[in-house]
């Protein structure tokens, strides 16, 4: 698959806004204990806890040592006349979970998890990560031991089993296509340690690129203003039917976070469950978006489609496809020159790395051939391409 030459710290940074990803997203106090501010107060707009106090007890709502909360309490003395997010949320809350995930000399880490199916437990790689134990906690029994069965760090997913789930713990469906932009959503988690916590938004994007490690991407990305925070990772965003419509993956600011979409759960975690692992289809390309000055460097009728800039020697691509052969000077800088432009990839038009990337991601698969429509040369051709597996990262 081709590379995203943009990081996480780019990524993000251009957005506009402080959020916690992979590193920062997951880390909380012990149990029995809220990361808060001085005023008390859990921080909201920052992407890492505060380095306030971290204050003994319990917040309310936040894991109790015996297992106990008083969340349970309040739900149950709801008044009759509630709203209808109230009733996604008692829909599905006993299917989500607190998880701990503990590493020698390093502070455990923090996340949530929802349950997929009889035993298991989606979450985030990034939670569970080089973690020697992996505990998940449910309001009816407390803390139960748990085995990560299988990791992806390039979609950033991870499944983990344990036994004596509560009956009230049932799987949460997958939605079967993607949500519309605007579509009302529900973030469930465990944000800094307050169990059950909620929050409400919309989609506020779809097909949104994430960094992954090594330059490549998460693809199919969710878009949302619900607020997410650090201990929200892993947790499921709902819509009003109480579908996952994504995994919480990262958040931090006052209006924008983003989960790993349903399509991307639906394809990579059957794997991770049977075999613990997932193969991505790799292309050996490195890519750039076709801008104006690359069009008139290239004499490219329009400034449209992928351009070549590097094939990697020995991968998928070498032999294929061609990259930069040559540069020239346009508007007072050195412009790559000679490599092909990807126009299709089936019969999917190719105009960004986005669609790419969803299109290698969700429609593809190791070992498959597919039709490649590029311009060489100023001269449209097909090439047949036989996409091999992306490398372990390093």
């Amino acid at each position: 698959m081709d590379e995203d030459p943009w990081s996480r710290r780019r990524l993000l940074g251009t957005l506009g806004t402080a959020l916690a990803g992979a590193g920062a997203g997951c880390t909380i106090g012990s149990p029995g204990t809220s990361t808060e501010t001085p005023a008390g107060t859990p921080t909201t707009g920052s992407a890492t806890p505060a380095s306030g106090s971290e204050t003994g007890g319990s917040s309310a709502g936040s894991i109790d040592p015996d297992g106990e909360t008083g969340t349970r309490e309040l739900r149950d003395d709801t008044a009759e006349s509630t709203s209808e997010v109230t009733d996604v949320y008692r829909q599905v809350v006993d299917s989500v979970a607190a998880v701990r995930a503990d590493s020698p000399g390093e502070r455990a880490a923090r996340g949530t998890a929802w349950v997929f199916d009889e035993g298991t437990l989606v979450t985030n790689e990034h939670v569970v990560s080089g973690a020697e134990s992996v505990s998940v906690w449910f309001e009816a029994t407390g803390w139960l031991e748990a085995s990560v069965v299988g990791t992806d760090v390039y979609s950033d997913l991870a499944v983990v089993e344990t036994d004596g789930m509560p009956d009230s713990a049932r799987p949460l469906p997958l939605a079967e296509r993607e949500p519309p932009i605007g579509t009302q959503v529900i973030a469930v988690g465990n944000p800094f340690g307050l169990t059950g916590s909620i929050s409400t938004g919309v989609v506020s994007g779809r097909n949104r690129a994430l960094p992954a490690p090594n330059g490549f991407s998460i693809p199919d990305a969710v878009q949302t203003d619900a607020p997410v925070n650090p201990g929200n990772s892993g947790g499921p965003l709902v819509d009003m039917d109480g579908t996952v419509v994504g995994v919480v993956n990262s958040g931090g600011g006052d209006n924008i976070g983003f989960a790993i979409s349903a399509a991307m759960v639906r394809r990579v975690v059957p794997a991770l469950r049977s075999t613990g692992n997932y193969d991505h289809p790799y292309m050996g390309v490195r890519i750039r978006e076709v801008t104006p000055r690359l069009a008139a460097a290239n004499d490219l009728p329009v400034a449209k489609g992928l351009y070549v800039d590097e094939v990697i020697e020995g991968g998928p691509s070498d032999g294929v496809l061609r990259g930069t052969t040559g540069t020239e000077l346009v508007d007072g800088q050195q412009v790559q020159t000679g490599g092909d432009v990807i126009l299709r990839m089936g019969r999917t038009e190719i105009n960004t790395q986005q669609t790419l990337s969803t299109f290698l991601a969700l429609e593809t698969s190791p070992g498959d051939t597919v039709e490649v429509t590029i311009l060489r040369d100023g001269e449209r051709e097909q090439a047949l391409l036989r996409l091999g597996s992306r490398p372990d990262p390093e």
